[in-house]
């Protein structure tokens, strides 16, 4: 085989991530061994996502964000997903890929919508000419023409707490990053103009809830909107991690959503016979 087709064939795959070798694991450059038990897994992703490690209150405040949306219940779809196939005889890695396959655009995808509406508040702020818009003006200006399309604003409002508990924890550490000089206050400023502008056009507050909070997190720490769904699945699969665990503990077997004492509801035709001859065509 020649050099040419042995390095055509070794750049098949690229990565700045991880160089291995027998004996040697660098991570990014750093030396496995050195990295182990001298930092923390908060850290580590950052490391792996970015390049270089975070400053400490940066990876606080990351670590913070993971914390917050590991669990919601196991009437949370991808929670329930998982203990469902946990009784279906499959292996935790079965469980939490099911669990972790019903996070999409709809459960588990608003913290990435809510970081699209804060940068396009922010680039309604940046390109409204010389003198620049304020973010209570161009918070009111995005969510009209949202409401006025009739689109769903996602990060506020909850179905379940009136007041999410989480966020408003996630927001304090958020500004205390700020004090800090960890990160700017921009998304935080962003999110809270938000909450005020449907407060002012719905009539009623709607409070910032986890996705818009972790939002906020991860806007002002610098991730793309793509590595902001990525890291709420990575947070939340420590809990569909659990759950599947416990109930491969408590057993029970082919368990569906609803107690079977407990019926569904049949919409469908009234009870008929099949008919002795199927009407034809007329051909």
């Amino acid at each position: 085989m020649s050099e040419a087709t042995i390095d055509s064939a070794a750049g098949w795959w690229r990565t700045s991530i991880i160089d291995i070798h027998p004996g040697s694991i660098r991570v990014r450059g750093y030396a496995i061994e050195e990295l182990i038990g001298t930092i923390g897994f908060p850290d580590m992703v950052w490391l792996m996502l970015r390049g270089e490690l975070p400053a400490p209150a940066q990876g606080r405040l990351l670590g913070a964000a993971l914390v917050a949306a590991v669990d919601h219940g196991p009437q949370a779809p991808s929670i329930a997903t998982a203990r469902m196939a946990a009784t279906c005889g499959v292996g935790l890695n079965n469980a939490m890929a099911s669990g972790i396959n019903a996070l999409g655009d709809v459960h588990g995808g608003a913290g990435q919508q809510c970081m699209d509406l804060y940068a396009a508040i922010a680039a309604r702020m940046a390109n409204h000419g010389a003198g620049g818009m304020s973010v209570a003006g161009a918070a009111d200006e995005e969510i009209a023409a949202r409401l006025e399309r009739r689109e769903h604003i996602p990060g506020f409002g909850h179905r379940f707490h009136p007041v999410d508990p989480r966020a408003g924890r996630l927001l304090a550490l958020v500004e205390t990053a700020t004090g800090e000089g960890a990160v700017t206050g921009e998304a935080a400023a962003i999110g809270r103009a938000v909450e005020d502008a449907l407060a002012a056009r719905k009539g009623r507050r709607l409070p910032m809830n986890i996705d818009g909070a972790t939002a906020v997190v991860f806007a002002e720490l610098g991730f793309p909107s793509g590595l902001g769904r990525g890291l709420f699945v990575l947070s939340r699969s420590v809990g569909i991690l659990a759950h599947a665990w416990e109930q491969s503990q408590q057993g029970g077997r082919i368990k569906g959503p609803m107690p079977p004492s407990i019926p569904y509801r049949y919409d469908g035709a009234s009870p008929r016979p099949v008919p002795t001859e199927i009407p034809g065509d007329g051909a």
